[in-house]
């Protein structure tokens, strides 16, 4: 898989909240280079996550190299990762970082998701 970063943020991209979560992360400041794709596009990575199990219609995943995190553990790998400047990245780091409230909190996460796609009729993956 050859592309300009070998980092990839996979995530669904007519998702309000997915979409504001990504941009407001500053990434890049982070972990260096990083491709974000939609997971409704038709880029070689999503099929790549797919292949490893993750369920793309329940679950945002982050490559790194040869490893792909996915759902509650990407977010936290996200949190770890995060510069904690900013209101949004520190709020995002301190909820996060743990393990535990990053698995509380997903299935949250996805039904809002859920339901902002219901809401604004867009199908689901």
């Amino acid at each position: 898989m050859s592309s300009e970063s070998s980092n990839y943020l996979v995530y669904d991209g007519e998702c309000p909240f997915c979409s504001s979560y990504v941009k407001l992360l500053r990434l890049r400041d982070a972990i260096g280079p990083i491709t974000l794709v939609s997971a409704r596009d038709a880029h070689p990575i999503v099929q790549h996550v797919k292949t490893r199990g993750v369920v793309l219609d329940q679950e945002m995943a982050l490559v790194m190299g040869d490893q792909v995190y996915s759902g509650a553990d990407c977010i936290n790998r996200l949190a770890l990762m995060s510069t904690r400047s900013g209101f949004f990245n520190a709020a995002n780091a301190f909820l996060f970082s743990s393990a535990a409230v990053s698995r509380v909190a997903y299935p949250v996460m996805r039904a809002g998701r859920n339901l902002a796609l219901k809401l604004q009729g867009t199908p689901r993956l």
